[in-house]
């Protein structure tokens, strides 16, 4: 009877054990997400700038404006500047057309000319004459034209050095606008409304929390078990005393190792030397940052 009662002490003792070993994790860490700082593109005062931490950001979503009274004058005085380079571009067309006219009549008069020579009526001289009033009032055509078009050209130049200009303060106008580039949650912000601002100055910091990333560590023994896209287990508390397990994905495996942080304990715990892995879990709020979590592969 006594032999028997140690027997089935020992299953159940057994049976305990093994249960322990399948609800040990192999590898922990902390979460932690893509954070992004985001800063001012402009300076000035912040006219308006009302994002609170903890609130939920669209990208292109406007959450604020820098004053651009010095820029918007600006670009209405080179507006005005490119305005009145244009208007200083000669009516090519205009001057050419009364050269035109007049060589249309020389050219006339020289073929009558011609026509009296053969008839024996004018001189070789007057023919020779109105030929070279011909050959003169081309070569005024010719060069008016070439002048009037250096003249344009030089003008439409400078049109567009202004324009260019015009370009780089409308660009700056649009940096006055502050556009969230990004999908996420507002960690820290940094500026407040009606303070000044400058160009690299940050604002706020923001990070996509629908994904998580669980950065833990593996023992070198533990390494051979592990490759990208892996699904594995990732465990952290309910709040209940109990466990919540959700699915993740291995995305990022260190090919370094390195000494054991202080702060994470490892499934061989001899182990001297571990290697970094990423995992990718699906945040249904649960998750945040610096929070615990196990990993089951």
């Amino acid at each position: 009877m006594k032999n028997n009662f140690i027997h089935i002490v020992c299953i159940v003792a057994l049976s305990f054990s093994c249960n322990s070993n399948d609800d040990t994790s192999d590898a922990s860490g902390s979460f932690e997400a893509v954070e992004t700082i985001i800063a001012a593109e402009a300076t000035g005062k912040l006219l308006s700038f009302t994002i609170s931490e903890g609130e939920q950001l669209n990208a292109g979503q406007l959450v604020g404006a820098v004053d651009s009274t010095q820029l918007y004058l600006t670009r209405m005085q080179l507006v005005q500047n490119k305005k009145a380079i244009l208007s200083g571009r000669p009516d090519t067309k205009a001057q050419i057309e009364s050269l035109k006219k007049e060589l249309a009549n020389a050219i006339d008069d020289r073929n009558r000319v011609a026509n009296l020579v053969k008839g024996g009526v004018a001189s070789q001289k007057q023919l020779d004459d109105a030929d070279a009033k011909v050959s003169i009032l081309q070569a005024r055509i010719n060069s008016q034209s070439s002048a009037l078009g250096t003249t344009t050209s030089a003008l439409n130049e400078q049109a567009g050095s202004t324009e260019i200009q015009l370009a780089q303060v409308e660009d700056q106008l649009r940096k006055c606008k502050l556009v969230n580039p990004i999908s996420g949650v507002v960690l820290t912000k940094y500026a407040e409304q009606n303070e000044l601002t400058s160009i690299g100055k940050p604002l706020y910091k923001i990070a996509d929390l629908s994904t998580m990333i669980l950065r833990a560590y593996v023992s070198g023994n533990q390494l051979a078990q592990l490759k990208l896209n892996q699904k594995v287990t990732v465990s952290t508390d309910d709040g209940n005393g109990g466990l919540k397990a959700t699915e993740g994905a291995v995305i990022w495996i260190s090919d370094k190792a390195e000494f054991t942080p202080k702060t994470i304990q490892t499934k061989d715990e001899r182990a001297n030397l571990v290697y970094a892995i990423k995992v990718s879990v699906k945040n249904d709020g649960t998750y945040k940052i610096g929070m615990y979590g196990e990993v089951k592969l």
